[in-house]
């Protein structure tokens, strides 16, 4: 069995710089970076707010469709990164929603593939009413 280490420096650090490609490519509608973000495989799964995607055809047709703009992210308010050796990582952000009295939830799970690097195969964006987190 591979080494399970938690967040080893260079693990961390390589994951962190593909989740802020993949943030910019969010604010700025770049499709060609958030496909190469995602494992294309029927098996990858992506529920997001207005968007249950069942594999990466789904999920490519929703970012297609999206309309440019900000996106609904205000601010940051945690970011934590988990990785376990040097092939597995989960991303998980919350965030102050955009215009809207609610705290939003991001969760990805990354697997670094032999032969394509780091790839999210599953993900998961909700809103929560902030005083429900109390």
């Amino acid at each position: 069995m591979n080494d399970l280490a938690p967040n080893l420096p260079e693990v961390v650090d390589e994951v962190r710089v593909r989740f802020e490609r993949y943030e910019r490519a969010l604010v700025e509608k770049d499709v060609e970076v958030l496909d190469d973000t995602f494992w294309r495989s029927p098996c990858t799964i992506r529920y997001a707010l207005h968007e249950n995607g069942y594999g990466f055809d789904e999920i490519h047709a929703h970012r297609v469709r999206r309309p440019p703009g900000p996106g609904i992210k205000e601010r940051r308010i945690r970011l934590e990164i988990l990785t376990l050796g040097c092939d597995f990582a989960t991303v998980n952000l919350e965030f102050k929603v955009r215009g809207r009295d609610l705290v939003g939830r991001q969760s990805q799970t990354w697997v670094r593939f032999p032969d394509l690097g780091w790839k999210v195969v599953s993900a998961h964006v909700s809103t929560v009413n902030e005083e429900a987190l109390w």
